[in-house]
């Protein structure tokens, strides 16, 4: 066997089970965060991922992700993101939908059902989770944003 079989065994894929992640992440009220893929575990050098759960009804506290770009996939249950200064933008994502965060942007998420806990996968553009908790006063009736591009026309248009 080559030395590089070797390096391979030991550094080439690694698959980390469900019910082995690592709640000893950086935390926000509201939701719990589990990491599956950073620096320390499996010494990722470029991007962060793992999971989030949302209880029915819950909601979590007002928070950004600094310099980093977030991804977040539905896996189970109905997502309210609200976003802004005043979190004074919403959107609402289901199984199967994508919700992209640029960096630095105020964010809340929401558990939209009342009987079914949110599930999601997050993937982050760093080996580190970033989080800064933020104390904000959230408007009262957000404004809904559809999702418009090229292809996709504002239900408004219609």
């Amino acid at each position: 066997m080559t030395s590089e079989h070797h390096h391979w065994r030991d550094h080439g894929v690694r698959v980390i089970p469900g019910n082995a992640l690592d709640p000893n992440t950086a935390q926000t009220p509201g939701m719990t965060r589990a990491a599956a893929i950073n620096a320390a575990r499996v010494g990722a050098q470029k991007i962060w991922a793992g999971t989030v759960h949302i209880e029915p009804d819950a909601k979590t506290g007002a928070h950004h992700h600094g310099e980093l770009e977030s991804v977040i996939y539905i896996v189970r249950g109905r997502a309210r993101m609200r976003w802004g200064n005043a979190l004074e933008f919403v959107a609402e994502a289901g199984p199967g939908d994508f919700i992209f965060i640029p960096p630095f942007v105020p964010h809340q998420e929401i558990n939209a059902s009342a009987n079914e806990a949110l599930e999601c996968v997050v993937v982050r553009s760093d080996n580190e989770a970033c989080v800064v908790n933020l104390d904000i006063e959230p408007v009262e009736r957000p404004d809904t944003i559809h999702w418009v591009d090229p292809i996709h026309k504002s239900p408004e248009a219609s």
